[in-house]
Parts: C-alpha cells; sequence; structure tokens
C-alpha cells in the first residue's frame, strides 16, 4: 500500500489503511466532524453534492472521508477533481476504495470510510443527496446535547411528488414517535441520508452490517442503537435535498426482509415482556402478524379483535399452517369485548404499523 500523507490519499488494489494505522488515526483525533460518504458509480451526482459540501457554513473544523466501493465509472476521477477546492476552504479529504469485480455494499463502505476518518462527530451523506448550508452546523450543535442519539432532520425529496406519502412521514413524526413507531415499515424513524452522532456512539453500537445487497444495514444499526438506550432526535429544519432514483441502493432490500426484522424486533422488545396480549385485526395484516410470530409468542395471543362485526361473526381463526393437532383457533371479538395490552396491526398513510397500547 502506498500512502501520500500531504493529500491523505490511499492507492492501490485494496486501498485500504492497516489496523495500525486506523489506530493511529483515532488516538490523534483532531477534526470536530467527518463526512462519511460512501460512493459506488455516482459520478453523475457527485459535482452537486460535493458543491454542496463546500457550501457549508460550519465554522468548526471538518474533513471528507469517501470510500469508493468498486465503482466502474469515473467517480474516484470526480471526488479527485474537488480536492484543491475543498482543502483550500479547509475541508480535507481523505479518500480510499478498492477494484474488486463486485461492490462489497453500503454498510462495508461505511465502516471503511470512518476507520480512515479522524473526526469526534459523523455526517452521513449519499452521493446521490444534497445537504443544505446549515446541516452540519446545525447537526452538530444537536449531537453536542445528544451524545448517546441518532440525529437526523426533515428532509426535500426530489423529484417533487416521489414517495409522496413517505417524505410526509419522515418529516412530521413527534419526537415522541421516532421512538413509537420504529416498528413501521417505512425503516428507521430517523433516516439514515440524515444521520449524523458522535464517533462515541458508533463505536457503541457499530459496525454496520457488512452483508451486502439486499441487507437492510440501516435498519440493523438503527434497532442495535435503540437496544444500548440510544435516543433519536429531528432537527426540525430541512437540512438535506434527499434524491429518489431507479439505481438507489435500497431498491435491492425486499420487503419481506424488511417485515422480518420489524417482527423479530417487536417479539424482542415487547412481546417477550407479556404474558399475553389482543391482535387489533383479525384481516389480512394481523393474521400475517400471527403467522410470524414464534411459536412460544404465538401462544401468547389471547385473541383477535376488530371492528368488521363480519369478521367478528366468524368467531374465530385457524391456523391451518399450523403442525399442532388440533389446530390453534383463536377468538375473534368485537373490540368493546377485547382486553389489553394490544397490538393494533393497521394501515397508517398505506403501510403497515404495529402500535403499543396497554389500555383500550
Amino acid at each position: 500500500m502506498e500512502m501520500n500523507p500531504p493529500k491523505r490519499l490511499c492507492t492501490g488494489e485494496e486501498q485500504e489503511m492497516s489496523p495500525v494505522e486506523v489506530v493511529g488515526r483515532m488516538f490523534s483525533l483532531k477534526e470536530e466532524t467527518s463526512i462519511i460518504m460512501p460512493v459506488h458509480n455516482a459520478s453523475c451526482w457527485l459535482d452537486e453534492c460535493l458543491q454542496a459540501i463546500l457550501q457549508q457554513d460550519f465554522t468548526g473544523s471538518m474533513e471528507l472521508s469517501v470510500f469508493d466501493d468498486a465503482s466502474t465509472d469515473d467517480s474516484r476521477k470526480v471526488v479527485e477533481s474537488w480536492r484543491a477546492r475543498l482543502e483550500g476552504k479547509g475541508i480535507m479529504m481523505v479518500v480510499s476504495g478498492h477494484n474488486s469485480a463486485q461492490p462489497k455494499g453500503v454498510g462495508y463502505a461505511k465502516n471503511k470510510a470512518i476507520s480512515q476518518s479522524r473526526g469526534q462527530y459523523l455526517c452521513f451523506q449519499d452521493a446521490d443527496d444534497i445537504m443544505l448550508p446549515q446541516r452540519v452546523r446545525l447537526q452538530y450543535e444537536a449531537s453536542a446535547h445528544h451524545q448517546n442519539s441518532l440525529i437526523g432532520c426533515r428532509v426535500q425529496r426530489v423529484p417533487e411528488g416521489s414517495t409522496e406519502r413517505y417524505t410526509r412521514w419522515i418529516n412530521t413524526l413527534s419526537q415522541n414517535q421516532l421512538n413509537t413507531q420504529a416498528y413501521t415499515s417505512h425503516g428507521p424513524t430517523v433516516v439514515m441520508p440524515t444521520w449524523f452522532c458522535s464517533r462515541k456512539w458508533y463505536l457503541k453500537v457499530g459496525p454496520f452490517d457488512e452483508g451486502g445487497k439486499g441487507v437492510p444495514e440501516d435498519l440493523l444499526f438503527f434497532y442495535q442503537s435503540l437496544r444500548h438506550g440510544g435516543g433519536l432526535f429531528r432537527v426540525d429544519q430541512c437540512l438535506l435535498i434527499y434524491c429518489y432514483h431507479e439505481k438507489a441502493a435500497t431498491h435491492s432490500i425486499t420487503e419481506e426482509t424488511i417485515w422480518k426484522l420489524r417482527v423479530d424486533y417487536l417479539q424482542e422488545r415487547v412481546l417477550s415482556q407479556w404474558e399475553s396480549f389482543t391482535i387489533w385485526n383479525a384481516g389480512k395484516q394481523g393474521r400475517k402478524l400471527y403467522r410470524c410470530l414464534s411459536p412460544t409468542i404465538q401462544k401468547k395471543v389471547k385473541a383477535f379483535c376488530d371492528v368488521d362485526k363480519n369478521k367478528v361473526q366468524k368467531g374465530f381463526y385457524t391456523y391451518e399452517e399450523s403442525e399442532e393437532r388440533p389446530k390453534p383457533k383463536i377468538p375473534i371479538l368485537h373490540y368493546k369485548n377485547a382486553s389489553a395490552p394490544f397490538i393494533i396491526c393497521v394501515k397508517l398513510l398505506l403501510t403497515s404499523v404495529f402500535c403499543v397500547r396497554t389500555t383500550l
């Protein structure tokens, strides 16, 4: 591996820092904030993204850490073309990557970009998004007051009108709902492209899962942060232009993968603590939830409840796929006759949500 210290540039086939170099950098933290940017075939978005970084109004020390995950376009060349402008404004750069036949995934690239950086705070930036000038400053201030939290912000979605319901959900959740809606199918309530956190918190929670394509590394990290008692906070200003396009990595993650992770987390954090509970929704989504529960948790379901008289008149739901004999039959009650606690499995903005209630 060849190193060029003045430019802090890694070169070579597997252009990564050795463990000794990584530890050395961690013990010489200098910059207050590192912008963490994984890159894979992003050349068509990079100029706008890097121009926005150049225009940040943050007055503290800042660096840009880029890891190129086997790009086959000229992403690396575009990044390097901005070095003089960025470093001329005091934003130091460290750039590395690999030239393997296949990319190793977003989680891997984020971990590598973090390991070669040295900021006390980490600002995550997707190469296809655009940060507004006050982003680093306002999220840095928020993170300084919420050291053990993931800090987010409101977003502007482009093209305008794309994922309208999702964008409204991102921007209108209350501070309390950031926690209570952690089980929604949308994923993290503080969305990954807006994340900002202390390095200390990343080291406690991380690293990101490196399973590669199809693995929701952001949701896994989000749940792990909550397991460690981490907080969630959103700066209630639009600080990011969040781009939607068909090449986005998120499209490789299936709905079923997200569903399974949500149900597993719900069982771990809530249902395992209850002796019994009622599923509010005797329809398709409620039955799907029941079928996806572990056998131990299924036995805790005392009933379904619903407002639909036709569903209530059926009297019970038979779990036909069960290997038990006789097959389990779960009563279906009118909601007025049901007892708490409840898992309310409903559609919110046309997406399924699990809500927890301990009273009717």
